[in-house]
Parts: structure tokens; sequence; C-alpha cells
């Protein structure tokens, strides 16, 4: 929609009777049963007209970004506008701890390499600007502790997300950012004078507001108003599919090994998180095979931790295969092969060799009661492993043949699993798609197309692999936005509201 048209909407909104007006804020109140539109005339006073910031989405990147612009900008009218509650995802993320960032990555190029959509762009100033430690100095600053785990990702040391969440919007409150919520911007053009019309509705409420604002950051996330606000400002959207998911496999003795624990297997190999009901490899190497895909994509392999669930596979090995293959998952409607090496510091020759050393240490015991405690492996995984070969469970180490030896050896080394579809990984939910990072500037996350309007976060085609990479994006981006909006504003000098209507016309 180009603004000739979207202005002229909007003036047909009006009432015949409405008077004419130059001002900042025009609110349209109806009856709850029938959509009547009356007006609430903007006062010709004060004289002098402040300048507004309107953020659309109260998320890590819009708090962020709305903080850092009246902190250089405090006379500036910054409002945050969401449709839910404020920093929700926030709120959820990391299992309820919030995982803030990711503190191994202290060089630039290295970080941005953990971003499938971004890992080119992001080589340049963007992190140099704000980067993990910019961020983890920020909260410290403000008076919450965090601490970094041993792969990488940062918590509050309180292992709560209400640390940061309560962080965040004290500060915003301290600062005078007004918090709006329960509202959505469904649409956006530009007045002749440049400034933003912004049309807000509630849904609880059968009313509309109209709602200028000299400068606009979207950050909205992956909802389709920020999308919609962005093609009606003169912006492409690149489609949003899924990103960070887990793998349903197509094997129903894979998947019914999650469970209660026997008495006989402890908790070696428990997830943290569901410690009865996954089983945990801390290292494999996987490989995702697409038969859409021809090239080779080495981000397509992937080392780390991998656990078992009740529908498939997950963990973060899994989450930075569905991170990276993302689209073409998308195109082969989600299916596909992955090739699993349950031992990849053991060579074949040296896994075979293990194989061979058990059977001529313990020849008088059951294949499926003891095996190399090298490979790291719970009991019903072993099992497994035996029945998928066709290994008689029952039959003595000393019975077992080479060759099945050597076949156990070499499904450890390249056990294969068929991917029918994808799951939910519920502490994040990331996509890859929205606004092409070309349409902005990352230096000041200004648009190209639309001076003064500016995009953060996951609304922009960005998406980072798990481990607090997403939302280092999001305070990146917010505070670069921010920042630009912020200085601006400090910058100009307020204008009548006389002096205002003469530039308009």
């Amino acid at each position: 929609m180009n603004s000739t048209v979207s202005r002229s909407i909007f003036h047909n909104l009006l009432p015949p009777n409405a008077p004419s007006f130059t001002g900042i804020y025009v609110r349209f109140a109806s009856s709850t049963r029938r959509r009547r539109f009356g007006t609430v005339a903007f006062s010709e006073s004060p004289e002098v007209s402040e300048e507004r910031m309107v953020v659309v989405g109260g998320g890590a990147a819009g708090i962020y970004g709305a903080i850092r612009a009246k902190t250089l900008a405090p006379n500036l009218n910054v409002v945050v506008i969401e449709k839910g509650k404020p920093l929700a995802k926030v709120k959820v993320s990391g299992g309820g701890r919030c995982n803030v960032t990711n503190g191994h990555c202290a060089d630039n190029m290295i970080l941005a390499e953990q971003y499938p959509r971004g890992s080119r762009e992001f080589r340049g100033s963007f992190f140099n600007v704000h980067g993990p430690g910019d961020t983890m100095s920020w909260f410290s600053d403000h008076g919450v502790k965090l601490k970094i785990e041993e792969d990488g990702r940062v918590f509050p040391v309180s292992d709560n997300s209400s640390s940061i969440v309560d962080c965040l919007l004290n500060e915003a409150r301290q600062r005078g950012v007004t918090l709006q919520t329960g509202k959505s911007v469904t649409s956006a053009c530009t007045s002749a004078g440049g400034k933003f019309i912004l049309k807000i509705e509630k849904r609880t409420i059968d009313y509309v507001d109209f709602i200028e604002a000299d400068y606009l950051l979207i950050a909205s996330g992956s909802s389709q108003q920020g999308y919609n606000l962005a093609t009606q400002l003169g912006h492409s959207i690149i489609k949003p599919v899924p990103s960070l998911f887990t793998f349903k496999i197509d094997d129903t003795q894979l998947t019914e090994l999650s469970g209660a624990y026997g008495p006989d297997e402890g908790l070696q190999g428990c997830s943290p998180v569901f410690p009865f009901f996954e089983i945990t490899f801390p290292k494999v190497k996987a490989n995702l095979k697409l038969e859409s895909l021809q090239k080779n994509i080495p981000q397509l392999t992937q080392v780390g931790p991998m656990l078992v669930t009740h529908w498939g596979l997950s963990g973060p090995v899994i989450l930075r295969l569905s991170a990276w293959g993302a689209r073409d998952l998308y195109s082969s409607d989600y299916k596909g092969t992955l090739l699993v090496d349950f031992c990849p510091d053991l060579h074949s020759e040296d896994l075979k060799s293990l194989l061979s050393q058990h059977k001529n240490k313990f020849p008088k015991q059951k294949v499926v009661n003891s095996y190399p405690p090298e490979l790291g492996l719970i009991k019903r995984f072993w099992k497994y492993l035996l029945n998928r070969e066709g290994i008689d469970e029952d039959i003595l180490w000393a019975s077992i043949s080479n060759n099945s030896l050597m076949s156990v050896a070499s499904l450890l080394k390249q056990c294969s699993f068929t991917v029918k579809g994808k799951g939910q990984f519920k502490d994040e939910f990331v996509t890859a798609g929205g606004v092409p990072l070309s349409e902005i500037s990352l230096k000041t996350m200004e648009s190209r197309f639309q001076p003064h309007l500016f995009f953060a976060g996951e609304v922009l085609n960005v998406d980072g692999i798990t481990g607090g990479f997403n939302f280092q994006n999001a305070w990146s981006g917010g505070y670069i936005a921010g920042t630009s909006i912020g200085t601006m504003a400090a910058a100009s000098t307020p204008v009548t509201l006389k002096e205002r209507a003469k530039q308009s016309t």
C-alpha cells in the first residue's frame, strides 16, 4: 500500500464534521455493538510539540531499544505498543531461566557464524557496537547477576527469567517509557510532513486509535503484524518458515526408549530437564541428508549433545541442524535421513578393537548385560542396537561372531534414522524469514526506503542457533536502533505546532 492511498484511507475514516488538525494524537471510540466513530480533537496546547517514538512490539528488541532511545533523549515521548504480555518470550525462554546471550563468542567473526540467516552481514560492525559482553555488562550494571555455563549459555544467577523481565520493565518505567498492552498496530502510512500515521486497534473493546509518530521501530518478532506494517511502508518479506525444532523419527523402537529408567540404569544419560523421560548422548556427530539438496552444506553436519524423546530426536545437535536446514527442510516437507555417529572420538578400527577386547575379557557374560563402558551408552540403547542388528541379546559374548561385532561397530559409527516430520522446541519459537537485511542499514537499523523507520529483532530475516544467539540479535539490534533514534531526537529542536503546520503544507 503506498502512502498516498494510505493517507486517503485514513482521511476517509474521519467523520464528515471532524475538525482539521495538525496534532499528534486522534482517538476514535465506539460502542461495543456497532462501530461508531467519534472524535477527541487534539488540543492546540502546549505550544511546543515533543517528538514521539512508537515501538511496535514489547519483546526483547523493542523494550531494549525503547530504553536506549529514552536514555539518550529524555524529552522523547517513547510509546511501546504490545498486543500481548510484554517480554512474554523472555519469560518462557530457557525453560523459564532465560538464556540471555552466549559468553563463549568473544570473536565477532565466530559469533556471526552462529546465524544461519545473517552470518555474512553480521561480520561487519553489528556486534562491535553492542555484543554479548556489552549485554552482560548492561544487565550487571542494572543489578542482575549473571553466570556463564559450561556450554557458553548465559543465565541470571537466580535461574529465573523474572530477573531479566523485572529489570527491563523497571528500567523502562524509570526512564519514562510508556507501555500500552492489549493493542495492535494494524496499519501504517506516512503523512505529507513525513510523519507516520498508525492505526491502533484493541480486540477486546471495539475501538480504533490513530497516532502520529516521528520515529517508528518495528520489533514485533515473527508475528504477521510486523510483516504487514513493513510491506505497507514499502518493504518486501522473505516467507517465514520454522527454525529451531526437533525431528520426528520413523522408528517405534527408538521412540519407545524414552520413559522411566530401570533400577539398574541409574541416571546415566538422563536429560537434566526431563531426568526420567529422555536419553542423552553427550556427544554425537550428526549429518542431515535431504533428497532435494544435492550440494554439500558443511553446516548440515553438527557435533554435540543429542536426546532421544518419545517422538524422535532433540538436543543441541538437532536444533542446530534444523536451523541451518530450515528452508531446505521446509521444501522437503520435513522429510530426510539423519546419519548419526555415536562415537565421534573413536575411529572405526579402534571401536572394533574395543568390542573385540570386551569379548575376550567377558566371554561368559550375556551380550545384553555387558558392553564397553567407553561407549557411554545406557543399557536400553545398547539393547536397541542389538535388536536393530538382529543379534540375540541372551547369547554370551563368547558366542557372538566377529561379523556381528563389525555390524554393531558400523551401526555405532553410522546409524541411519528416517526423519518424517518436525516436532516443537518449546523453549524457543524462532522463524527464518522476514524483512531482508539488504533493505536496512545494520549500522543504524534504519530502513533504506523510509526515513525514521527502524527494525530490530526477529522481524528481520535473521535467526541464530540455540544457545542465546537469538536474544543477542534482539539486544544488539534494539540497542543500535535506539541509539540512532535517541541521537536524532536529542539533536532535533522542539518546534511549535504552528511551525509544524507550516512544514506540512
